[in-house]
């Protein structure tokens, strides 16, 4: 996901995309320790994703605020 694609979005769909990330990270990470990730540079680019998406949060937040 790119940060003009955030940007578009409205808060409640960031927090949303944030949760579904981060659940998606949980069972990555479970698959990892287990054996059956195959491509493990997902779980480095999804990590990024979630960066991108509270950043982004954050940037909404302050502007909205100021």
């Amino acid at each position: 996901m790119t940060s003009k694609e955030i940007r578009e979005l409205t808060p409640a769909e960031i927090d949303t995309k944030v949760r579904e990330a981060r659940e998606r990270l949980l069972q990555l990470r479970l698959r990892k320790h287990t054996g059956q990730v195959e491509k493990t540079h997902e779980l480095r680019a999804l990590r990024k994703d979630i960066a991108r998406l509270l950043t982004g949060a954050t940037a909404k937040k302050s502007v909205k605020a100021a």
